[in-house]
Parts: structure tokens; C-alpha cells; sequence
């Protein structure tokens, strides 16, 4: 008679899924530095290197599909969902355990701010994604006394005034500072869609039609 074996249970070198997921709640302050970084060294390659659109986009929808597949295929395999928080426990956020993983979000955040809206614009947006949303996540936790929105007066404010600063240095200050504002509202009522694109998807609509305004 076959013997079939009963399905192994987690083991303290081997914790479940509900274990590996409660590691990487907190301030994450890797994850922000991870997004920082990305973000910036998306917009230094546009502007330095200057790529093709075809190459930017190509390159960008990738990187996209590839996460894409990958979280599609760790969401429906508990093993693969269990490698993935323990790999990058320092990156992953609690909510990822049963969705798709902010950076999969993000790279789909980059590709479309590049793919709908001029370069210049685009990197605009990218750069206030990756430095004004995780500062005020950061802020937020950290200091965030204030209830607004469903996050904190103090996180928003940080938000507004590091995507203000971005876009001044790009843009004219009236423009910079209502993008700056509007992408912070998005920030905190993106629902349905992930901040990691509401936010350049926002910026990047509020410069197009503020700049063509004025």
C-alpha cells in the first residue's frame, strides 16, 4: 500500500507564511531606501544616457511583465510565496503576503510615467515617486501624530514639500507646487490603484495640463 505523507508542518527553521509576513511589518526604512534608489537611477539613465523610446519602454514593460508573472505565480504557490518573504524580508510589506508586491506596482508606476506623458515629465514624476512617497511614509510612522486621510497631516505635509522641491527645481514654482499637492491627495486616496501609480499618473496629468495653462 502507498504510503502518503502527511504535509510537513513549519518548523522554527522553516516558519509558515503568517510568521515570515509579521517580520516585515514596521518602518521598513530598506524598502524606502530600496524605492529611493531605483527611482533616481531610472531618472539619471533617462537623462544621461538618454535611451531610445523604444528601449526605454521595451526595458521598463520587461522588468513589469517579469514581476508581474512572478508575483502571479508565488500568490498561488504558499511555497514560493514563503521564499519570497524570507528572501527580501527587508523589502516585502505585510500586505503583499495576498497581492501583487509594491515593486511590481512601482516598475508598472515607471513604465507608464514614460509610456503616457513627454520625458522631461516623466521624470518628473518618477522622481517624485521615489523620493517624496517614501519620505512621507517614513515621516509618517515615525512621527505622524495627526490623523488625515487615512495616513497622517505630518506624512502629507512631508509629501508636499519634497515633491515641491523636486518640482520647482524642473518646473515653474505656481505649477510645481499645485502638481505637488494634487500628487500628494492621490498618495493618500489612490484606491483603486496602487500609490506606486497613482502617484506618477497624477503628477505626470497634473504638469501636462498645468503647463499647458500657463
Amino acid at each position: 500500500m502507498t504510503h502518503v505523507s502527511a504535509p510537513r508542518s513549519p518548523t522554527p527553521a522553516d516558519p509558515g507564511l503568517d510568521v515570515l509576513v509579521a517580520r516585515t511589518a514596521g518602518p521598513q526604512p530598506w524598502r524606502k531606501v530600496f524605492h529611493a534608489f531605483n527611482a533616481t537611477a531610472v531618472a539619471v539613465a533617462v537623462v544621461t544616457l538618454e535611451p531610445s523610446d523604444a528601449l526605454l519602454l521595451g526595458a521598463l514593460g520587461g522588468i513589469a511583465v517579469v514581476l508581474l508573472i512572478a508575483d502571479l505565480f508565488r500568490l498561488r504557490n504558499d511555497q514560493a510565496n514563503r521564499l519570497f518573504f524570507r528572501t527580501f524580508a527587508a523589502l516585502a510589506s505585510p500586505r503583499e503576503a495576498r497581492g501583487i508586491a509594491s515593486s511590481t506596482w512601482y516598475a508598472i508606476g515607471l513604465l507608464a510615467a514614460f509610456a503616457f506623458f513627454p520625458r522631461e515629465i516623466g521624470v518628473s514624476s518618477v522622481l517624485v515617486l521615489g523620493l517624496a512617497d517614501p519620505l512621507a511614509g517614513y515621516v509618517g510612522r515615525r512621527f505622524g501624530r495627526r490623523p488625515l486621510l487615512g495616513g497622517t497631516l505630518e506624512g502629507t505635509l512631508t509629501f508636499v514639500v519634497v515633491a515641491a522641491v523636486i518640482l520647482m527645481a524642473r518646473h515653474p514654482a505656481p505649477v510645481a507646487l499645485l502638481a505637488a499637492a494634487l500628487s500628494a491627495l492621490a498618495e493618500r486616496r489612490s484606491w483603486p490603484l496602487d500609490d506606486n501609480l497613482a502617484v506618477p499618473l497624477t503628477c505626470g496629468a497634473a504638469l501636462t495640463a498645468l503647463l499647458w495653462i500657463v
